[in-house]
């Protein structure tokens, strides 16, 4: 079994998350006591969050790629960001080492591809729905196309993500909020919709909606247990 490096903390509500699925996962398939090899660096959302917010993200690049050099020295064999949003920087963090980078987007996209979708709508911060870091890449390299909500409902979820979600608050008018959101996207053509954040899962699940929903945090879980494993 391969060691996984995590890049964690961002939140580490959802950090949480991960650490689970992937145990879960190595579980199912190993059984017994077996248990996944994690090194996690666990970053300061805090620091983070106000670097967001001011634009700054050369800043956020040395963090991660700081981090990303600490868990390749440390004896990880592949790295996961365990963030939709910090993608953005997933091109510069993956040039600075020498083991495999799992890219968020590209493991949903390869669900998405094998459940014959065409057209799916994403969820996640203003910064994932606005900029063209994710979107752009399940349209370019994958040919899937995005739709994404209007700019009122994206604040709607910036919201919630940032004022609830990241602080550990499920609240059941947002979870209402949020499927309205959902079954607007799928109105407009979306044949199943991207938790494109990772602490989404906290509130919606598919068991709340008919429209099919793609959990990132678990398929990317899912990914680095499979490299772990040596899967194909």
């Amino acid at each position: 079994m391969k060691t996984i490096g995590l890049i964690g903390g961002m939140s580490w509500e959802s950090t949480t998350e991960y650490y689970t699925a992937i145990n879960q996962e190595v579980k199912s398939k190993l059984g017994g006591f077996n248990s996944a090899k994690i090194i996690l660096n666990s970053i300061n959302f805090a620091e983070i969050e106000v670097l967001q917010r001011a634009d700054n993200w050369p800043e956020m690049t040395s963090m991660l790629t700081e981090a990303a050099k600490s868990l390749e020295a440390a004896g990880a064999e592949c790295l996961l960001i365990c963030t939709n949003t910090m993608h953005k920087v997933a091109p510069e963090v993956e040039a600075s080492i020498n083991i495999p980078l799992i890219h968020i987007a590209d493991t949903t996209a390869s669900e998405l591809i094998n459940d014959q979708v065409s057209c799916v709508g994403l969820l996640g911060t203003q910064f994932t729905m606005q900029q063209a870091f994710y979107k752009q890449r399940f349209i370019e390299k994958f040919g899937i196309d995005v739709i994404v909500p209007n700019l009122n409902d994206q604040k709607v979820i910036h919201q919630v993500i940032y004022e609830e979600l990241c602080l550990g608050k499920v609240i059941d008018s947002s979870k209402f909020k949020y499927l309205e959101i959902i079954e607007k996207l799928a109105n407009s053509g979306a044949q199943a919709v991207i938790l494109g954040c990772t602490e989404i899962a906290m509130l919606v699940g598919q068991t709340d909606t008919q429209i099919p929903l793609y959990n990132t945090t678990d398929i990317h879980a899912k990914a680095a247990v499979a490299f772990a494993l040596g899967a194909d």
